[in-house]
């Protein structure tokens, strides 16, 4: 249930890079009680929240229970303290006073502090977060005070100019920002200043469904429709996509991917927010190869993924983020047929765009991919066509079976069965993935043994009997072999 709390329409004038617009505020609230909720408050998390409650006196209504749907909401604010401790499943052994005296820290100071981002989109659709990242009304310098003050200790200051703190709790690390202006960026980077209006920090952020913040209460804080967003499916920029866009052109990138993870059936999107990406594609030029890598992966991974890359290739921005002009769009759709429900490796589904393997050393030229996803692609690209399976033996399977043998590489199983996916041969996935490796049963040492000691004979053997051995079905053993080098 949605409630609205003190709405308002307040116009204000926000600096686009074309012309000023206005953008709608209104802040929405309601109480979120849900499992996804419950299952956040680790020990670390806990101790994090004792510091971090915002009220001394009276706490608002925390009341969880199992469920096996999505996240569910009600109305109501306030309730006395005992069902706070039990709806976060803290100790009674703790005490109450002892909380209150952490908790008092950040009282003292007048500082909030609120679940941000991501989280909140993800536990809004009933799914436990595997990041959970917090923002706060307390500067970097003050949270460190208070820290030291607490006994807490903090790591990684690299992020402390940027106005992140990291503090480790119970072998935990929580990521804590302080709420941030955008005073001017350049579509890569941004300067920025603090402040303390949690409005201003969600204008700034990409998308509406991710610009919300749920209090420790189960408070959600929404300004830009991001929950109406949410249930009807839909993937909005916050304000205006062309001002959003050239904030952080990766963020076309992140329409893509959160498009294929939100939205139910391909196809719906505004028109402005496709004009704005066709207008600003090639800015995806100056952004980094590693930032761009990690976007598109997660969107190969994702729904939609054939109607995306079209879109992409429409759009015209396949040429900034390494992709080949001449892609095979046929190809990728089939391929994207093939390998739907098997968790085929983000390379796998990408190797169908290329038509040659020049394609993927120049993919990763742009991209900086990783040595095993460059190797699997040139490794599809080259055996797709030729390593398929046997159509004129009773063994379909051996084909593969042999290469893995031949090739001797510890990640050749691992490519045959992402080639099998991008080929579309699920039963022969399920007979790849239940066959072990046999080990060739005759060694060097073996035929030395038999008389044999020239170096270059002995090795000439070997892959006679190799030969042999894989014609029996790996079935031949060790003495049986070896009567062959004797006879020779």
């Amino acid at each position: 249930m949605l409630r609205c709390l003190f709405p308002w329409r307040r116009p204000v004038l926000s600096c686009g890079w074309c012309r000023p617009h206005l953008l709608k505020r209104s802040l929405f609230t309601m109480k979120l009680q849900s499992a996804e909720f419950q299952s956040l408050f680790t020990e670390g998390l806990k101790s994090l929240t004792d510091l971090c409650q915002n009220r001394a006196s009276v706490q608002p209504c925390l009341s969880f229970r199992r469920m096996s749907q999505a996240a569910h909401f009600v109305e109501g604010s306030e309730c006395c303290d005992r069902r706070v401790f039990d709806g976060l499943g803290v100790s009674r052994s703790i005490g109450l006073p002892r909380l209150r005296a952490q908790r008092e820290l950040f009282v003292r100071e007048n500082h909030e502090l609120r679940i941000a981002g991501g989280a909140v989109r993800d536990l809004l659709s009933g799914v436990t977060p595997q990041d959970v990242d917090f923002a706060t009304t307390a500067t970097p310098s003050q949270m460190k005070s208070m820290f030291q003050a607490a006994g807490v200790r903090m790591i990684n200051n690299k992020g402390e100019k940027h106005g992140t703190i990291t503090a480790r709790l119970h072998e935990e690390n929580f990521e804590i920002t302080t709420l941030r202006i955008d005073v001017l960026t350049d579509g890569r980077h941004a300067e920025v200043e603090f402040t303390t209006d949690w409005q201003k920090d969600a204008e700034r952020r990409d998308l509406t469904i991710n610009s919300m913040f749920l209090g420790f209460d189960g408070t959600l804080f929404d300004y830009f429709n991001g929950y109406e967003d949410l249930k009807n499916k839909k993937v909005r920029f916050v304000g205006q996509a062309k001002q959003r866009i050239q904030e952080d052109y990766l963020r076309i990138l992140r329409y893509f991917r959160f498009y294929g993870r939100i939205v139910d059936k391909p196809g719906d999107h505004d028109a402005e927010t496709l004009e704005a990406i066709a207008e600003n594609a090639k800015g995806l030029a100056g952004i980094s190869g590693e930032r761009i890598w990690v976007e598109l992966k997660k969107m190969l991974v994702g729904n939609h993924v054939s109607h995306l890359i079209h879109l992409i290739y429409d759009l015209d921005v396949a040429p900034y983020i390494g992709l080949p002009a001449n892609a095979s769009l046929e190809e990728f759709d089939k391929v994207s047929r093939n390998v739907e429900g098997f968790s085929p490796k983000p390379m796998t589904l990408l190797a169908s765009l290329f038509r040659v393997q020049d394609d993927v050393t120049k993919l990763d030229l742009r991209l900086k991919i990783s040595k095993e996803e460059k190797n699997l692609g040139l490794f599809i690209v080259k055996n797709r066509k030729d390593l398929i399976k046997a159509t004129d033996s009773a063994e379909p399977l051996k084909p593969y079976q042999d290469f893995i043998i031949d090739c001797r590489e510890p990640e050749a199983t691992t490519r045959v069965c992402e080639l099998l996916k991008y080929q579309g041969e699920h039963g022969l996935l399920r007979d790849m993935r239940r066959w072990s490796v046999p080990p060739f049963p005759v060694s060097g040492h073996d035929i030395r043994r038999a008389g044999v000691s020239s170096g270059k004979e002995i090795g000439a053997l070997l892959q006679q009997l190799r030969e042999q051995w894989k014609k029996s079905g790996y079935q031949m053993g060790k003495d049986e072999l070896l009567s062959h080098v004797r006879k020779t």
